[in-house]
């Protein structure tokens, strides 16, 4: 099961207590549906518990059912086709008979529980929502150009978000790229689950990036320490070779011994090795004063 779904699921369990919020939910897929028209409205989707909450919603909301309903496996086609259903459908949203009620009717969502029940709906109908740990994309997409400009409104004062508007196909899609603003979304429709779901996997993704560039970083200093520990040791090695080592003075002799030792350690850990205990800038300054010497090729 997708994400997409996995919230659909999780939406469709909200209950539908209040006629009010069925108005605003089913109102929501009306205008998101794929036909909602005076002649027709026919809503079809993929989702199991989708297509097991509409007729409850339908009932709930306008007290009729479907006079269509799904056959068989595979997309879920329901339909209203009655004149009179369709009539009353359109008086309670503001329409008429001749001009269906294309546009959100604000009237109808005074409150925010049923502003969250109409974008439930729209969701339902014709949203969709990317897998957090591939992305983050949420978006509501309607045939109707007057609703998704007035459904970005809506989320506006609602929420506060400023989703971006998009024209795809001939489809109007607002969407939403932020996982702060999906997460709470979501929240808001009723889907708390989906929404952690999301948090988590923002933290999951950001505490891979700081392994990441630790383990990096770590990879980069050993890869320092290692180069500067062999030119150190040939540096030596270069001073015994040409039986110059015994002449180093003491503080030099004792850093290259310790070296010697210790080909893996780091400055902070030669440093506390010598007697009496140096810096590690002293230790720094005695390794690369040995290089030197090597290269001099005199003391």
């Amino acid at each position: 099961m997708s994400f997409s779904s996995e919230v659909k699921q999780e939406l469709c369990r909200v209950p539908l207590s209040r006629k009010c919020c069925a108005q605003a939910e089913c109102y929501g897929v009306l205008l998101y549906c794929n036909t909602f028209s005076p002649r027709e409205i026919r809503v079809i989707t993929e989702s199991d518990p989708f297509a097991q909450r509409l007729p409850q919603l339908l009932r709930r909301a306008f007290r009729f059912s479907f006079d269509r309903l799904p056959d068989g496996e595979g997309k879920h086609i329901f339909a209203v086709e009655d004149p009179r259903k369709l009539s009353a459908v359109q008086q309670l949203l503001g329409g008429d008979d001749r001009a269906p009620a294309l546009h959100i009717n604000f009237g109808v969502l005074e409150e925010p529980c049923c502003r969250a029940a109409f974008l439930r709906g729209a969701f339902l109908a014709g949203g969709s929502v990317t897998d957090p740990r591939k992305g983050y994309h949420l978006e509501l997409a309607t045939s109707h150009h007057s609703v998704a400009k007035e459904c970005y409104i809506l989320i506006h004062e609602t929420l506060g978000f400023t989703p971006k508007l998009a024209t795809r196909s001939g489809t109007q899609v607002i969407y939403l790229k932020q996982n702060e603003q999906i997460s709470d979304f979501l929240t808001f429709l009723g889907a708390s689950v989906a929404s952690m779901g999301i948090i988590e996997a923002r933290l999951e993704h950001e505490l891979n990036n700081q392994v990441n560039r630790r383990c990096n970083c770590d990879d980069a200093n050993i890869t320092k320490v290692v180069e500067a520990s062999r030119e150190q040791m040939n540096a030596i090695r270069t001073l015994r070779e040409q039986n110059r080592f015994d002449a180093l003075p003491d503080k030099l002799k004792q850093a290259a011994l310790v070296r010697e030792e210790n080909p893996e350690s780091s400055l902070a850990e030669l440093a506390s090795l010598v007697e009496p205990q140096i810096s590690k800038p002293a230790m720094s300054h005695r390794l690369k004063r040995l290089v030197e010497l090597a290269e001099e090729g005199s003391i």
